[in-house]
């Protein structure tokens, strides 16, 4: 993946939000990176309407991070929702979660999860993470709509 790939963030806790935000660029990438707030306006990025239909400053998602505790619709709803479509199902989309209760767990793979973390609470452990990640996801073969 490069630099203009758009990545998603799902997160209900503004501030979680920021802190994910402040990891990323912390990790020296400079790619654009998206927070919604909750599942309904996830949803509603994926299909580039609303506020969001300008795909020229909302771009596409090549990677998700998706909370799976959110008001509205939650992220197990934004999975489900995702495997019915077939543009979405195919987005990397890992879960960070506070979470870590084995029915989160196994729920968010069955919905088609690519990963479920704990989400860390200290930079350097979250900026590891996503580092990793996206150095995994850079070596992985995508289709189409992830190389631009």
């Amino acid at each position: 993946m490069d630099s203009n790939v758009t990545i998603l963030i799902a997160e209900d806790n503004a501030d979680y939000a920021m802190f994910m935000r402040f990891a990323w660029r912390e990790t020296g990438r400079t790619n654009p990176v998206h927070v919604v707030e909750n599942g309904e306006e996830a949803i509603s990025y994926l299909l580039g309407g609303g506020k969001y239909s300008d795909r020229r400053f909302f771009a596409f998602p090549g990677m998700m991070l998706l909370d799976v505790k959110m008001p509205k619709v939650d992220g197990f709803e934004v999975l489900s929702w995702m495997q019915e479509n077939p543009d979405c199902r195919v987005i990397p989309t890992m879960v960070l979660s506070s979470s870590v209760l084995e029915t989160d767990v196994r729920k968010a793979y069955q919905l088609g999860a690519s990963a479920y973390l704990g989400k860390p609470g200290d930079l350097n452990d979250l900026k590891a993470m996503l580092n990793d990640a996206w150095k995994f996801w850079e070596w992985c073969a995508k289709p189409e709509t992830f190389r631009g």
